[in-house]
């Protein structure tokens, strides 16, 4: 190993042992009642400087397996002790890797035992062309009780390529197409077309990245469902109240 990598590799070691999740919002779009939460990785050791920056290096050293570990063990501890009054629903993103490791579906996984609470969140850092099994593997969480949901849709990797609202419980609009919506008329059609297709099938659409009351109103005029970013919350640890 080269000495660049051994010190991104302790840099790496530092952070994963200070490792924390904050958690956001996710409210209803009507009326704003607490839905549930995005578990967010942070760190308390500042080596790698932001969570993208520990995913990068977990991704140069091959270790996504064993972040994503620690991450859904991490989470699996807050949700179990977690009231009911906090919601039923908590968000968690799974790298590709991620979605294919064998812990996810074991029974003695810490997260299997809080699955019913669960939603595993497919995010866009990673394409899924050329990735076999995709569905088979959804379809077999799935049916361990986790819900899935579809990250940044509208932009990154087009996950509508690989998936249909069957296959999903939960939509998420990519921030590209939340910020300032209220004034393109491109982009409202687009979200309006999303929510129709996904009412059909019973699949929940959240607008993400909300930083305004303009764009929270005119989603909610577009029919999504739930709405998450810093209009409703900053993540904290453990967890933020919708303001």
């Amino acid at each position: 190993m080269s000495v660049e990598l051994q010190l991104l590799e302790e840099k790496l070691d530092r952070c994963m042992a200070a490792l924390t999740m904050h958690f956001q919002p996710i409210v209803h779009a009507q009326g704003r009642k607490r839905f549930g939460y995005e578990a967010l990785l942070r760190s308390g050791d500042k080596s790698l400087p932001h969570p993208g920056a520990i995913l990068d290096a977990a991704e140069r050293l091959e270790r996504i397996p064993l972040l994503g570990r620690a991450v859904r063990a991490n989470c699996a501890k807050v949700i179990s002790e977690a009231p009911p009054e906090r919601g039923s629903a908590y968000f968690i993103n799974l790298h590709l890797l991620d979605l294919f490791d064998k812990q996810l579906t074991s029974p003695f996984s810490p997260l299997t035992k809080v699955a019913q609470r669960v939603v595993l969140e497919i995010t866009e850092r990673t394409s899924l062309e050329g990735a076999s099994d995709v569905n088979y593997r959804v379809a077999e969480l799935r049916e361990l009780g986790f819900r899935i949901a579809i990250d940044d849709l509208g932009g990154g990797h087009a996950r509508m390529g690989t998936f249909s609202p069957v296959d999903m419980d939960f939509v998420k609009l990519d921030m590209s197409l939340v910020r300032d919506v209220e004034k393109y008329p491109m982009k409202q059609r687009l979200i309006r077309s999303v929510t129709e297709l996904c009412r059909e099938h019973d699949t929940k659409v959240i607008g993400e990245g909300v930083e305004t009351e303009a764009e929270a109103a005119v989603l909610v005029e577009l029919g999504c469902d739930l709405l998450q970013g810093y209009l409703i919350a900053r993540p904290t640890a453990p967890f933020a109240d919708p303001l």
